[in-house]
């Protein structure tokens, strides 16, 4: 007798669409770029205050764009995928 043969195959399905994916590495970016825009104002001599790690980059403007960074990642997260088109 001939074995059946199953016309359904287990199609492997991501918890996520591509676009998510894609979505969430581009808030990974945004991530850190924030954390690079906080890195240095390293004193050259460790006897001296340098002031540059007060700066307005590094204090306002680099975790804002983390936190950004943060809040793109969920909408790529609840972002719904585009429903595929069945043929």
């Amino acid at each position: 007798m001939s074995k059946k043969i199953k016309s359904d195959e287990k199609k492997l399905d991501f918890a996520l669409g591509r676009e998510n994916y894609i979505l969430l590495l581009i808030g990974f970016a945004i991530i850190i770029v924030g954390f690079l825009l906080m890195i240095g104002g390293k004193a050259e001599n460790p006897n001296e205050f340098n002031e540059e790690i007060f700066s307005f980059r590094r204090i306002t403007l680099a975790p804002i764009i983390v936190l950004f960074g943060f809040v793109f990642e969920i909408y790529a997260i609840m972002k719904k995928p585009k429903a595929e088109k069945e043929e």
